[in-house]
């Protein structure tokens, strides 16, 4: 398309606007701008609601009453089955949260301001700055923990094979102020990618300048197959203790979409060093999390493998709205735009032509269609190319997610054709 005349770019962008018109005046609700489960989705788990009855049912395996206080860093039989979810050596590397992971993300950073990391010489609030590396396109909420704590941000390219590793080491190498680095290592948000085993070795090996630097490997998505094809990744944690970087990494995952996304259980995974340090300053903040959910949980799934069941009846229910949406997008626009097409995950990361992705963004809106903010998936919010937009499928229905996703088609062509006929002038 670009390659047309400017007359028949005309005649293109005449036809397009027609289209969208038409869409216009349906009067559209319709949403892909976050990554929520479907109500089918949410259903799968009813069950669980009634695995606790009676008070009896409230004695855990070592006859402990999960009503009452105490047990700070989780039941040990929910310890046990993020231990093996997490491939953990032992239930003494973990940590049972509430219910959001994020909140124990934050809740970690926030503690390393006020009173620094085990090994650390200071709390992070000391130093003169403190920066986190970025990999991107990425998680929205990660970026926005940095922001409001005032923490620089550093953006390095999220590749095939996961982020730019010569750039990483070159970094965290050379400056000291650099604390801590995102990632969401499989199936990444948005694009898919899950980290190579070569990558996952490179992040064992790191050298950083800085003692007290913390990687955050937030592993949201390690059971969330859509394909056949799984990915497959490498655990982070026993490789690094290999290369004496134990106490480097915090692993986090929660179900939030396996159960329940506003009552799930999250879990954290680090080295005993990082465990025993983080427990006295929480033991401060809390008596303990919700032990009856963690129960509930135990009881419903009763192993990682009841999970993994559980897993593939979500992935029955998301893999045709996958489906629907790269069908359409190969259909519609494989000449002016690319897209991810990833094995497992809740997203699509579409790229459109440079400079036009607030754009197709603002078309959506108009039309009745909610998407991701353009620029969300960078720090600040400012995508340099502004060419990258999110796709959230699970949560419409399929008939309603088709004719978004059409929609963003005809948006998508109309903000490249008013890109190309600018470019003509």
């Amino acid at each position: 398309m670009k390659n047309l005349s400017k007359q028949e770019l005309y005649e293109v962008k005449s036809e397009l606007e027609a289209k969208y018109n038409r869409y216009k005046s349906l009067g559209l609700k319709l949403d892909m701008s976050r990554g929520n489960p479907c109500k089918e989705q949410l259903d799968i788990s009813e069950p669980m609601l009634s695995v606790l009855k009676t008070g009896e049912d409230c004695i855990d395996a070592f006859g402990f009453d999960c009503r009452n206080y105490g047990i700070l860093d989780g039941i040990p039989e929910a310890k046990a089955l993020f231990a093996e979810l997490m491939n953990t050596a032992s239930t003494d590397e973990i940590i049972i949260g509430g219910n959001s992971s994020l909140n124990m993300m934050y809740d970690n950073i926030v503690r390393a301001m006020i009173f620094g990391v085990y090994g650390g010489e200071q709390p992070w609030s000391k130093c003169d700055k403190i920066k986190f590396i970025c990999p991107v396109p990425g998680y929205d909420r990660h970026f926005k923990i940095c922001e409001s704590l005032g923490i620089e941000m550093i953006s390095v390219p999220l590749l095939s094979d996961g982020p730019d590793m010569d750039m990483v080491e070159k970094l965290v190498s050379e400056d000291e102020s650099i604390k801590g680095m995102w990632c969401v290592p499989k199936y990444s948000n948005p694009s898919g990618v899950t980290y190579s085993n070569e990558t996952v070795l490179r992040f064992a090996k790191l050298k950083p300048k800085a003692k007290d630097f913390r990687v955050f490997w937030d592993n949201a998505y390690s059971l969330h197959d859509i394909s056949d094809r799984r990915d497959i990744l490498l655990n982070v944690l026993e490789e690094a203790k290999k290369y004496g970087n134990g106490d480097m990494i915090y692993k986090f995952m929660s179900t939030s979409k396996v159960s329940f996304p506003g009552a799930g259980v999250a879990a954290m995974a680090a080295s005993k060093n990082n465990i025993n340090f983080i427990k006295k300053l929480m033991g401060v903040q809390t008596i303990g999390h919700d032990k009856l959910n963690q129960l509930r949980h135990v009881r419903y799934f009763k192993d990682a493998e009841g999970v993994r069941e559980q897993m593939h009846r979500h992935a029955e229910i998301i893999k045709p709205r996958f489906a629907v949406l790269i069908y359409i997008l190969e259909k519609e626009i494989p000449d002016v735009a690319t897209w991810s097409n990833p094995n497992g995950g809740y997203f699509v990361s579409l790229t459109v032509p440079d400079g036009c992705a607030k754009r197709v963004v603002s078309l959506m809106k108009e039309a009745g269609v909610t998407m991701t903010p353009a620029g969300s998936t960078f720090p600040y919010g400012v995508d340099p190319k502004d060419n990258n937009i999110r796709i959230a499928p699970t949560n419409p229905p399929l008939a309603e997610l088709q004719t978004a996703a059409e929609i963003l088609c005809v948006c998508v062509r109309l903000a490249a054709v008013e890109k190309y006929l600018s470019e003509k002038e």
